[in-house]
Formats: C-alpha cells, structure tokens, sequence
C-alpha cells in the first residue's frame, strides 16, 4: 500500500476513472490540487477562465461522451461561481463530479479568507456532496462520488477538500467497487408490471410514447427504436430526448410542449394511453395538469422512485432502468401487440399535422431564424455533427427545425434554462469529439454571459462554430411582453451591443455579418472549412416568435398558432 498525499490521491483516483479532462480554475485553497494536476500526465488540464463556465464546459462533455465530467475549483468566490453549472447539471441528470478547494479544517467556521459553506450552498443542487475531513477517508469518498455520479439517475457530485489533507499523507487504497447499504438503485423493472404494460399497450387504441431525458442517459435509444419499429406507436419527445428518434421516423410526432408541435399537443390531449419513458412531466411539458392526458392511463417508466407520480399519477409504475425495462418490455410487445390497431389513431394524428404543420413565413427581404437553422443542417451535412445552444428563442427554434438523427447530439440546459451554458458547453463538447463538428446557436444576449470563454477556445485551438441570431433583443422574453405586457419591452432592448466581430478576432478567431441568405451560406462553408473558431452574426427578424406556443397554466390544446 503506498503512501500518498491528499492531492496525490486525487491524481491517481481520476487516472483510474479513465478521467481524459479536468476543466478548473486555481486558487490558494486548491493549490496543492492543481500543483499535482502540473505533475501528472493521465490527463488533461483546460484551464476556464470563470468557475461556472468550468462546470458548464465539464457537463458538455458529459453529455456528448456519456462519461462523468470532472471540475476542479478553489474555495469561496471559486465554489460559489459554480452553483449555476452544478444546479443546471442536476435539473438535467448529468453525471459531474466537482471538486473544490476549502480552508483547513481548523479554520472552518471561523468567517476565514475565502471561507464558505460550500456543502451547505451546495446540497439542495447536488446528487450527493461530502467535506471530507481526514485523509484516511479520502479514497473511499473519490471512489463513491464517482459511482453516485454515474449510477442510478445520474447527476452531480460535490467533494469539498480542505487544504491542509489535501497536504497530509496517508495509505492509498483505492476500493474496487462500491457497496453501499443506503443507495441501491434498481435497474430491472418487476417482471409482473412490465407484463401488465405489454397488456395494456395492446388492448389501447390510442396509445403515445412519451420519452424525455432518461433515455439518452442510460443510452437506451437503440431499444427506443427497436420499440417504436415493433408497435408503430406515435412518439414525442421532451427537449432533452431529441435524437432519440431520428426526425424523419415516420412516428415521431416531434416537440411536445409549450413550443411542441400541434400534432404532438394533440395527441397527448386525446390519447388513451401515456407510455412515459425517462421524463418527468414538468410544467413545460404538461401545461395544465388538470388538463394534461386526463382521458389515459399513465405507465411512467423511470429508474428515479421520486419522480414517479411527483405530478402526474401514474397508473403502472415501472422503477428501473430504462434500457433495461425496455429490452425485457419489447419481446413480449412483439408477441401481445398488433399494430394495425393503432392505424385510424395515426391517421387521426397525421391529419393534425397537416392542418398545423411546424411552419413559418420566409423571406427574402430579412433573415428569418427557422430559415438559418435548416440551411445550417444542410450544409454541415453531418448526422454526427453536435448541436448545442444557449436558452431562449433560438433555443427552441433549433428544436423545432434542426433535423437531429442521433442522441447525444443536442446540448441545452433544459430544466434550469441556464444562459450563458451555451459557449462554454460548446467547447466542453469539442474536446470529447475532437473529430466531429461543434455547432453553437447562441442569442445575442445569452453569448455575452460566459464570452470570456473564446480566450478558452482560442487557446486550445478547438474550432467550435458560433452562430449568433441576433435580433437586438432578449428575444424569449421580449416575446412574452409583445404578447402578455402590451409591448413593454422592460430592459430587454439590446439595440446598443458590442461589435461581435472586432470581439471574436480579438480572441484570434475569424467573424461574418450576415445580413442576406447567401452571405450566411458563404460564411457557414467557410467556417466549416476553415476549422477555427468563428463567430457569424446573423441579422434576424427583430420581431420573429416562437410558435406554436401554450401559454403558461393553459392546456396543451389550447395553443397560440399564429
């Protein structure tokens, strides 16, 4: 058993997690941590240039790879920088373990420099969180953060290290595995509930996949399909489940929600049976809950207890994993199920599309969003290409219109609805797919919250391609007050902006303004082809919304078309 110190543990124990980068920032409580990090070679250090930019750039990573994302911070100011990244993580499920710095054990409590209660700010955000408080116990807590993170529902994992044992020595034995009495995690689902499914999926005659996050997270899209190919079933899928279906799979119906397509609002509103797979019917989803499929029975198939019936009641509950639900579930669908059965209920459905298809008014006199998204896909031309974006209207448009064929290809904070996650989980992305294009669609707004990350960028040399629809506005929210505050555009006027272009070249990358369609096709090729990091700001209708649209506490029949 050999001797280390607390650094050092830390060192070895992410070279054993197959940890390939750390995204930090340093500071005088972390210094002994990030001495180490200069010493070692399992890994790669990426030095942020903000603490929550650190986290989001870790949780990009994450997503894109399906590993644990790794940040490394310092107390105080450091640790609290993170809180946003660290909350946008847990509202998402993405498996992080971050790692801060803090005073010595004899100074905690004391109101010392740069002192916080980093486990107590911490806890309402996080999957599990520990101080650790001497070095024998060091190796034991790496190991079980690691496994919390990752295992069950994922999520974030916090380990606060005061500097004085991240200075002591003690023996180093890393544990194999992780047994722990308290946390058990059920990943099989009751044989006898996945058979009272398959029955009931058989006798409905209106039945609705419904899939959310869950899916991509235990990587179970394969037996998605497999699902959705055997029962014929329409399908919709939460902001975070995009990709899991590809966009041209005939029963994918799309977005479901306050900016879900209309078919896809409908079918939730009239169907006799809910299959929810790794979604947790949140408001954005389900509007009125009074209203929300109140003529089905609900299976809610989730491997988080907490989350079954928190809001919708489910009338047959599966806990486990989804993957693991679904492989047993789908043999005994392609045996009970007939899915000439549902054929007058995809009729009825695909009428709706053509009633409300997705749609809106191009132009040729102004940039229209929807228009830039589509023609972004064309010419990138990649199924593998990984699209990210910030929070707001652009957003949801790239919901709506970017042709996603494969999971893990969507990057959005989704629960929390984090601006400012956009650029610094772009790059967290590109060094987990070095060999695959990054695409960030950002506001003008939303870009300005973490754009110190382009020195980041700049500096490791990873071409990650920004495309800015800039409409002068805090878009989302400007839209809100044209429709609910008789066009009161309170502080969301950003008519007086930087010059996005003398910015990114400062940084050393390359800047269009695109004000026509052929300007932003010549300066998309470019950028693809240059392979450095860009920026094209792209000149949209001021004016443009989100639609269809549910407004907030309303049914999702209920939708604003036009």
């Amino acid at each position: 058993m050999k001797k280390l110190n607390g650094s050092q543990m830390i060192m070895e124990a992410l070279n054993k997690e197959g940890v390939k980068v750390v995204f930090g920032y340093p500071g005088g409580a972390a210094l002994n941590i990030f001495d180490e990090t200069y010493k070692q070679r399992y890994f790669n250090v990426v030095l942020a240039r903000h603490e929550q930019a650190v986290v989001h750039a870790a949780d990009g990573y994450a997503r894109v790879s399906g590993e644990v994302g790794v940040a490394i911070v310092t107390s105080g100011p450091g640790f609290t920088n993170t809180i946003t990244g660290i909350a946008t993580a847990f509202m998402d499920s993405i498996p992080l373990v971050v790692i801060s710095g803090q005073v010595a054990n004899s100074l905690i409590g004391t109101d010392a420099f740069q002192e916080v209660d980093a486990v107590g700010i911490s806890r309402p955000c996080v999957k599990h969180n520990y101080l650790v408080k001497n070095i024998e116990e060091l190796p034991r807590i790496l190991k079980e953060a690691f496994y919390i993170a990752k295992s069950g529902r994922p999520g974030p994992v916090h380990i606060d290290i005061p500097k004085d044992i991240t200075a002591a020595v003690g023996d180093f034995s890393y544990p194999d595995k992780i047994n722990m009495k308290t946390y058990k995690p059920m990943y099989k689902g009751n044989p006898g509930q996945i058979k009272k499914a398959s029955k009931l999926i058989a006798e409905a005659k209106k039945p609705i996949l419904y899939i959310g996050g869950g899916v991509i997270n235990s990587n179970a899209s394969k037996e998605i399909r497999e699902f959705v190919k055997i029962t014929q079933i329409p399908t919709v899928q939460t902001l975070m489940a995009l990709g899991t279906l590809r966009s041209d799979d005939e029963f994918n119906l799309g977005l479901i929600g306050m900016h879900g397509k209309y078919a896809a609002n409908m079918a939730m509103s009239e169907t006799d049976l809910v299959i929810c797979a790794g979604a947790r019917f949140d408001d954005r989803v389900t509007g009125k809950t009074s209203e929300f499929a109140k003529f089905a029975n609900i299976i809610h198939i989730d491997i988080d207890p907490s989350s079954i019936s928190k809001i919708i009641k489910a009338n047959y509950p599966i806990v486990g994993n989804i993957k693991d639900v679904f492989e047993e579930l789908n043999p005994k669908v392609k045996e009970a199920v007939d899915p000439k059965n549902y054929e007058e209920w995809r009729k009825t459905l695909k009428r709706y599309d053509e009633i409300h298809p997705l749609k809106y008014q191009d132009s040729d006199e102004v940039l229209k969003p929807q228009w830039v998204i589509e023609e972004s896909a064309k010419i990138v031309n990649d199924e593998e290409a990984i699209i990210v974006t910030d929070v707001g209207q652009h957003q949801m448009w790239v919901a709506q219109y970017y042709p996603f064929k494969n999971p893990r290809t969507f990057l959005t904070s989704g629960g929390l609805g984090t601006m400012g996650y956009g650029l610094p989980a772009a790059m967290g992305a590109k060094f987990a797919a070095k060999d695959r294009p990054v695409i960030n669609f950002n506001g003008d707004g939303g870009v300005l919250m973490n754009i110190q990350e382009l020195q980041t960028i700049a500096e490791n040399g990873i071409p990650v391609i920004n495309i800015i629809l800039n409409n002068k506005f805090l878009g989302m929210v400007r839209q809100w007050q044209s429709m609910f505050y008789e066009e009161r555009f309170a502080s969301t006027d950003l008519t007086k902006q930087p010059d996005f272009i003398k910015l990114v070249e400062s940084f050393g990358g390359k800047g269009y303004v695109v004000n026509t369609k052929d300007e932003f096709k010549k300066a998309l090729k470019e950028a693809v082809e240059s392979k450095i990091l860009t920026f094209i700001d792209v000149r949209i209708d001021r004016f443009e919304n989100v639609i269809p649209m549910v407004p907030a506490g309303a049914a999702l029949y209920n939708m604003i078309l036009k």
